[in-house]
């Protein structure tokens, strides 16, 4: 058995990444596809030479309608505009679908979910294995430590990064507010200036940072009076995030129509 996967944004560089991670990973996953902008002077070219492994016969397409029966699974970084369309296409022609865009709005996300009703999805924050597993030690801490500490969220990303909070900081956030029994949006405090008063024990703070090749830190704070508890991730290489995405669609390609994430690739 091969599970043909496809790959969209093919010469950004998370999609040369997944590239390579899908050449590492060898049998039964196997590259079929890989898309770019229509426009793009790269649309024709060698995909393995693109990410510097040599030819490996699948060219650049510049449309996915073009591809579609040539993939089992897409795999999706790009902008929630492309992906939205993306997402619509595989569920029109039957094809699995990861989805790591981030920033989609309240009704964007119903559309997804409307589209995993027809085809399995997985779509996550982060595809990180440390990221996930932060995740649970999120939850385990809020539980102990409760309404005893204040909440703070650092996050630091590349200077290309266009949404902010990071997708990985406010699932972080929504993990914590979870465990409190709180509304994230009700809570949420997206950054500070002038006076701004004492601080609200219940509200969850978010800072967010953009400064030049940072590939993605978080840090979620625990403080209370004497001590604080600070859970932090910092990854140093998009490696961390293709391979639990190429690790997601291998996982996805059995699985039945609905909405999945990374923790239930995981078993977590």
């Amino acid at each position: 058995m091969t599970i043909r996967i496809g790959v969209t944004g093919a010469a950004g560089r998370m999609g040369r990444t997944l590239i390579e991670s899908i050449v590492q990973a060898g049998a039964p996953l196997q590259l079929a596809a890989a898309i770019e902008q229509p426009d793009s002077s790269l649309v024709g070219a060698d995909a393995g030479e693109l990410a510097g492994l040599g030819k490996m016969g699948v060219l650049i397409a510049g449309d996915l309608a073009d591809v579609i029966e040539q993939i089992d699974v897409l795999i999706d970084f790009t902008v929630p505009a492309a992906t939205l369309a993306n997402v619509a296409l595989c569920a029109r022609h039957g094809k699995a679908v990861v989805v790591g865009t981030t920033g989609f709005t309240p009704e964007q996300e119903r559309e997804i979910d409307s589209a995993a009703q027809q085809v399995p999805l997985c779509k996550a924050s982060n595809f990180s294995t440390g990221v996930n597993l932060c995740f649970k030690l999120l939850d385990m801490a809020a539980r102990v430590l409760g309404d005893e500490v204040d909440i703070e969220i650092v996050e630091a990303h590349h200077r290309h990064k266009v949404d902010a909070p990071s997708g990985t900081a406010l699932s972080m956030g929504g993990v914590v507010a979870n465990a409190l029994g709180r509304d994230l949006a009700e809570v949420a405090v997206y950054g500070r200036e002038g006076q701004t008063g004492p601080r609200d024990r219940d509200t969850i703070g978010f800072a967010t940072v953009r400064a030049g090749d940072i590939v993605g830190d978080h840090t979620v704070i625990f403080a209370a009076e004497g001590e604080r508890v600070e859970i932090t991730h910092k990854a140093s290489s998009r490696m961390s995030f293709a391979r639990g995405a190429v690790r997601a669609a291998g996982w996805l390609f059995e699985r039945s129509p609905g909405r999945y994430d990374m923790q239930d690739v995981l078993g977590l």
